[in-house]
């Protein structure tokens, strides 16, 4: 089994689902994270905070420089990710679709580099 990580594309200054939108999601997404358990495939997932919440570490000059926020301005951002187990990549796209169906976001599917 290779390890695929599923990345939640989330549109920046987007507005918020309502609550009761927001709610649903929540219960599809919720009901995708037992499914990837019920199948062996799920190993962790989780939500981000927003990129003005980030701090960047940057090497420089034998040192590290500390910056507030992220490195530069973007349409889109990581709103979470799923690291899972799948057998190929075309498992991991199937789990891809479920991801996005219960996010209704883009997921960005990715192979680990180096495996078996």
């Amino acid at each position: 089994m290779k390890h695929y990580l599923l990345s939640v594309v989330q549109p920046a200054g987007a507005t918020p689902p309502s609550p009761d939108a927001l709610a649903a999601i929540m219960r599809d997404v919720e009901a995708f994270n037992d499914e990837l358990r019920a199948a062996g495939a799920w190993v962790f997932a989780g939500g981000l905070h927003g990129p003005e919440t980030a701090t960047m570490l940057r090497p420089e000059g034998g040192d590290v420089l500390i910056t507030d926020g992220p490195y530069a301005e973007g349409k889109e951002y990581l709103g979470g990710l799923c690291l899972i187990r799948a057998e190929d990549l075309d498992a991991a796209l199937e789990w891809g679709r479920k991801a996005a169906l219960a996010t209704t976001l883009p997921i960005e599917v990715r192979p680990f580099v180096d495996q078996d």
